[in-house]
């Protein structure tokens, strides 16, 4: 895929992978992004990814989609966590709530109290695509 595709897939998509270390392990988990000027914005709560994020800012991003006809895209951006608060923050939920806007989703965003019923506090983040590459594989 070329730039041009790669920008149009992170654009058409919704649910992405943050691939974080664990030690000598790798933990990975799907989170719900804008993509908007080389970044992936997401906005979560407190827990395990943005501990390890916040421990080892160097993440692994991830976003496919596969298609009833066998065929498949997938990009995968090599990039650095960072913690968002104020305006970043703000940034984050007005992304994010177009985002879902615009794929039918409104009103299942994210909310500035974020937490739900878990109690922990909400966190705003961006991973910075220091490099992209995507591939496809057309089917039929």
């Amino acid at each position: 895929m070329d730039g041009t595709e790669v920008e149009e897939f992170l654009l058409a998509q919704r649910v992405g992978r943050v691939g974080c270390r664990d030690g000598d392990d790798t933990y990975v988990v799907p989170v719900i992004y804008a993509w908007h000027e080389g970044c992936a914005y997401a906005y979560t709560t407190e827990g395990k990814k943005v501990d390890l994020m916040r421990r080892h800012d160097r993440v692994c991003f991830e976003v496919d989609e596969y298609r009833p006809d066998g065929g498949w895209r997938s990009v995968i951006l090599q990039g650095v966590y960072e913690e968002l608060d104020g305006d970043g923050a703000a940034l984050t939920l007005d992304l994010l709530r177009a985002r879902m806007a615009a794929t039918g989703a409104a009103g299942r965003g994210p909310s500035r109290e974020g937490g739900g019923d878990s109690g922990r506090p909400p966190v705003a983040f961006r991973v910075r695509a220091e490099t992209l590459s995507g591939r496809r594989v057309e089917r039929g």
